[in-house]
């Protein structure tokens, strides 16, 4: 009887291993997912909205409208950022599924970097669209100089630097009402670390700066994002990383600390400095000379139209000045500072010219006394002769300011009933008296 040879047996199949799922598929599913785009969202209509209700004041110099975006983004998008990472940052611990985290073969930085990535990322790339749209809206009205775009790149780091902090913090105190107090605490501090006298004020993301014609220093944008990256790159490493790596958080550390001391040996006026080429002044051809800063040379026809009555009236009368000039420095003997047209300036153009004649006289006339010369029993009489003079030379608007008192407004009348040569011969002998000194002010 023949027997069946037996079955061989099957080999053993090793047990397929799933295939781990790669960095850059996680971190698209983390950028996508949860509130890291409606952050992003948040922070460009936060900063676009305030934006809008201040055209007017930037809508015309780069300087202007890199400055008020360093603010916006600074002051307003910073305190969002730290909410909207510090909510992200507590929303594993709130569900409890951190012990479900920790079993996933992936380490506890690399796990800690995928979860942060949405509150740094989305936070940085919310500035960029209301900064190209503003760049955008300000092209076709500027006259000169360039946008300052490296420090936009240092506002985006330190926006990414703060959405970052936020996260940490969330993680590590994932109270519900944690984000809004941080948001506050954030908001106030930013605050109080722009308006600060000291040069530490630079170190903040808020700081404000005011001269159109200046730049900043070569070095500032790249020391303001290792400042800002530093810190919070060896927070997250202090946190995240082994414990036998941890000290590796003091070399971002020592970085951040590295940058900040050129930063507080500035100066007063800090980063800034004036641009030989920007500051550079345009003059028109009247008497007495207008000169605006090349950074402004679109406006010099508007401001020189603005001023012709009052220049037609000061020209070739002694004591009067020379030139009327805008830009850094004092001015010179014969000069008087302008008032900056920009204030009064909406894309590029003088929508007001009564009112910046109006404050180029009060400008003329503001000398600085001291303490105690304005005193004596003609001091009253003496105020309301200036405020007459200011308003026979540039009349208030009807929609701006508030009426003249009876005794002013009686000078007033006296001025515009003189015969023209008795006009001038008043204004000459009121530039050639001292006005700190009311005994010496003339009556009209």
């Amino acid at each position: 009887m023949t027997t069946s040879p037996a079955p061989a047996r099957a080999a053993a199949v090793p047990p397929r291993t799933p295939p781990r799922t790669r960095t850059s598929s996680v971190l698209r599913t983390e950028l996508r997912r949860g509130a890291g785009p409606w952050t992003g969202g948040a922070v460009a209509v936060t900063i676009l909205v305030t934006m809008y209700g201040k055209a007017p004041g930037w809508q015309g110099r780069w300087a202007d409208v890199t400055d008020m975006l360093h603010v916006a983004a600074g002051l307003l998008a910073g305190p969002l950022a730290l909410a909207a990472g510090c909510r992200q940052g507590g929303r594993d611990r709130r569900r409890g599924t951190l012990e479900l985290l920790r079993s996933v073969p992936r380490g506890r930085l690399r796990r800690t970097l995928l979860a942060v990535a949405p509150a740094a990322l989305w936070p940085a790339a919310g500035l960029l669209l209301p900064a190209a749209v503003c760049l955008l809206a300000t092209w076709p009205y500027v006259s000169g100089g360039r946008p300052y775009l490296e420090l936009l790149a240092a506002d985006a780091v330190a926006l990414a630097a703060l959405g970052t902090l936020g996260h940490l913090v969330g993680l590590l105190v994932p109270w519900r009402l944690t984000a809004p107090l941080l948001a506050v605490v954030g908001y106030v501090g930013l605050a109080l670390s722009a308006y600060t006298r000291s040069s530490a004020r630079w170190l903040g993301p808020a700081a404000e700066h005011h001269f159109a014609w200046d730049e900043p220093v070569w070095w500032f944008a790249s020391v303001s994002a290792v400042w800002s990256g530093g810190l919070a790159l060896a927070a997250l490493l202090a946190y995240a990383a082994r414990a036998r790596l941890r000290l590796l958080a003091l070399l971002p550390l020592a970085a951040a600390i590295a940058a900040a001391v050129p930063v507080l040996r500035l100066p007063d006026e800090g980063p800034w400095r004036p641009d030989p080429e920007v500051a550079r002044l345009v003059c028109d051809g009247g008497a007495p000379q207008v000169c605006l800063p090349s950074i402004d040379r679109a406006l010099l026809p508007d401001v020189s139209k603005a001023l012709a009555p009052l220049n037609a009236r000061l020209r070739g009368l002694p004591g009067a000045p020379t030139r009327w000039v805008l830009g850094p420095g004092a001015p010179r003997p014969g000069e008087v500072e302008l008032p900056d047209p920009s204030q009064d300036a909406v894309r590029g153009r003088l929508e007001r010219p009564d009112l910046y004649l109006n404050s180029a006289v009060q400008w003329l006339f503001s000398d600085t006394c001291r303490e105690g010369d304005l005193g004596g029993p003609n001091a009253e009489r003496a105020s309301e002769i200036h405020l007459a003079v200011a308003e026979w030379l540039a009349p208030t608007p009807e929609d701006y300011g508030v009426p003249l008192g009876p005794a002013a407004q009686r000078y007033v009348d006296t001025l515009r009933a003189k015969p023209p040569t008795a006009q001038r011969d008043y204004l000459a002998r009121y530039l050639a008296a001292d006005t700190c000194r009311p005994d010496e002010v003339p009556i009209p």
